[in-house]
Formats: C-alpha cells, sequence, structure tokens
C-alpha cells in the first residue's frame, strides 16, 4: 500500500511525501527490493530545458539538471536529504545520435546504439552520494582530455578556450589528493554548461559542472574549479546531514580551496584571497543584520526552503572558524594532519556540528 502524505503549506517545495506500507516485516540490515514506475514532469525544478536559441552552437537543444538543495524530489522518488547516501545507476536513451548524455557517474559498459538515430547510455555510480548529486546532461557536446584523470566537455565551438582555461585541474587534483588523502571518484571531469547555468559551479560526483563566465583567457578563475575540487572530500565524501549544517560542507571547502591555491599560486595568493573572504564575511554580515538567523553557522531552517537561506556565511565564517581552530592548535602543520584523519574517519558519512 502506498499515499501522498500532506506537504508542508508554508514550503510547497518540500513536496509531499510518499508513504509505502510494506506487506511484510523487514528485519533490521535486511535488504528488500523496492520498485516504483513514475514520470516525471517537464515542468520538474531539477530540469532545465534549453531551446537550440539558447546555446553556444545555435543548432541543438540541450538539457541539464540541479539538484542541489532540494531539487531531487522533483527528477524520482528518493529521500531527498543530504542525511541519506546511497549507489545509483542509470540507463538514458537520446534520440539524436548528434547529443551525448553524461551523468555524475562512470560510463558503465560500451554505449549500445539502438538504431541509426538512438542511443543507450549507461552509467554506474558506486560511491554512496546524496540525492542532490545526481546529475544529467544531454547536449552537442566534444571531450578533450587534460591528463590521466581529467577531462573537459562543452559545446565544439568553446572546447579550445576551456581546455587551455581549466588546463590546471589535474595539478589542483593532486594537491588536493596530498591536502585530502585517497581521491576515491577515480575520474574527475569537468562539463562547462551554455551561459545560462546560474552557478559557478556545481561539485556533481565525476563531472563537475562549471559556467563559461570562468573562461577569462588567463586562469584567474580557476580557483572555482580548486573549490569543486575540493567538494570531493569535503561533502561529496564527508557531507552535512541537514542544510543547517551547511558551513561543514562549505566552510571546509572554501578553507582548503586556499590551500591548493596557496600552493599551485604561492604564499601571497593564499594571503591575499584570505584577506578577500574576510572582506566579503563582513559585508554580508552587514547586509543581513549581525543578529539574523541566517549569519549562524548553525542555524535554523524551520519551514524554510534551504535556497532561501543561501549566503556566503557557511562559506566565509566557516573557512574563517576553521583557520581560527588552526593558529588555535599550533599552525597549518599541525592541522594538516588533523584533515586527513578528519576526512578518514568521516568518510562515506553525514554529520552535524555536534559531530564535528
Amino acid at each position: 500500500k502506498w499515499e501522498y502524505l500532506a506537504g508542508n503549506a508554508k514550503v510547497p517545495s518540500y513536496g509531499r511525501p510518499l508513504k509505502i506500507a510494506l506487506s511484510n516485516s523487514v528485519s533490521l540490515n535486511e535488504e528488500i527490493v523496492l520498485r516504483i514506475a513514475y514520470a516525471t514532469s517537464p515542468a520538474a525544478e531539477a530540469i532545465q530545458w534549453l531551446t537550440a536559441e539558447q546555446t553556444v552552437g545555435k543548432k541543438f537543444p540541450y538539457l541539464f539538471t540541479q539538484c542541489q538543495a532540494i531539487g531531487a524530489r522533483t527528477l524520482l522518488p528518493c529521500q531527498d536529504s543530504p542525511g541519506a547516501k546511497c549507489p545509483y545507476s542509470a540507463q538514458v536513451t537520446v534520440h539524436d545520435r548528434n547529443l551525448m548524455a553524461l551523468m555524475s557517474a562512470l560510463r558503465d559498459g560500451d554505449n549500445k546504439q539502438d538504431n541509426k538515430s538512438q542511443i543507450t547510455y549507461r552509467f554506474k555510480q558506486s560511491v554512496p552520494c546524496c540525492s542532490y548529486l545526481i546529475a544529467l546532461v544531454v547536449g552537442n557536446l566534444e571531450r578533450r582530455d587534460i591528463d590521466k584523470r581529467c577531462a573537459i566537455y562543452c559545446e565544439p565551438g568553446m572546447i579550445e578556450a576551456a581546455q587551455y582555461e581549466f588546463g590546471n585541474t589535474g595539478k589542483m587534483l593532486d594537491i588536493a589528493e596530498s591536502i585530502c588523502g585517497e581521491y576515491v571518484w577515480q575520474r574527475y571531469d569537468l562539463l562547462m554548461l551554455p551561459p545560462s547555468f546560474p552557478y559557478g559551479g556545481m561539485e556533481n560526483p565525476n563531472l563537475t559542472f562549471v559556467t563559461p563566465t570562468l573562461i577569462a583567457g588567463d586562469r584567474s578563475l580557476e580557483n572555482v574549479v580548486a573549490h569543486e575540487i575540493t567538494h570531493s572530500w569535503t561533502g561529496n565524501l564527508v557531507t552535512n546531514s541537514s542544510w543547517e549544517h551547511f558551513w561543514l560542507n562549505e566552510g571546509w571547502t572554501r578553507f582548503i580551496e586556499s590551500k591548493i591555491m596557496g600552493k599551485l599560486k604561492g604564499t601571497d595568493h593564499e594571503i591575499v584571497d584570505i584577506a578577500s573572504s574576510q572582506i566579503t564575511l563582513k559585508q554580508t554580515v552587514e547586509r543581513l543584520g549581525a543578529q539574523h538567523e541566517f549569519t549562524k553557522l548553525n542555524l535554523s531552517l524551520l519551514d524554510t526552503d534551504p535556497d532561501d537561506a543561501f549566503s556566503s556565511i557557511p562559506y566565509e565564517k566557516g573557512s574563517e572558524f576553521l583557520r581560527y581552530l588552526e593558529d588555535l592548535v599550533g599552525g597549518p602543520q599541525i592541522m594538516a594532519g588533523f584533515i586527513k584523519k578528519y576526512i578518514a574517519h568521516f568518510r562515506y558519512k553525514c554529520l552535524d556540528s555536534n559531530a564535528f
């Protein structure tokens, strides 16, 4: 038996819970198979449909998803909370061979050419991840390798510029691994989207989404990639258990991002970056008001869509808090050991501020 329960009238974006009553009792740790037949809506909040005119090439339509924070529930039935993780697999059938499908997962075997115009792509994400990290893109895409673990995908008209701009991705991944420990996701690829993508970057596993506004011609905005790379550990591997503890994702990531860029571009760059972070924090607190709920690291989201609370606070205040702890315990060398042990202890898990 199944039924829809009442949603939260104050926050329609929460949707309505689906309650499924099992016919037989289930023991703790017992595995069951639950199959749900469903169809999503073309108007689903997580899906963006672009016409050919909205792309760089102007020839083919384009689809991409953005599930963070609570959009995955509009895409598929799931436990749409950062406190729940699972591996996933998927098949995507594309009815135009000019279009390529990619997901936040690795390719699972060869693509199946069903006929002259139809191709089925198979994907598998073996590392347990949260629903907000499920991502899909379908478009006219070209691939260029950066190194053995990294590649860039985008529309053909921008592939040369993208390959140059993100040429340090492999170096940053190596630096991040030296700071955070083993990289468990195998590949780290980038997808540069059309200009309508509304974020700087999105840390989808195996396939970070980035905006074309990062194309400056001099790699001056590559810190965004350093940030998204860091999420491979702080966010995707070690995850805040609810959006009320978002600083555990973003504060840690912003903190380590500065260290990556310092190792890539020098200590002076890191010092300026930290100063910029402090200025941004001060300005955001002044804009919101020092006593505003959204200036807290551990805030209340009662009857609130997490997207409505989004600001630079969890990023900049969270990283400032970690720098304070770093100074308190004796500096970067001592903190370096804690970073690796923290990630090793909590990897594949979710935690809140109390657990931290």
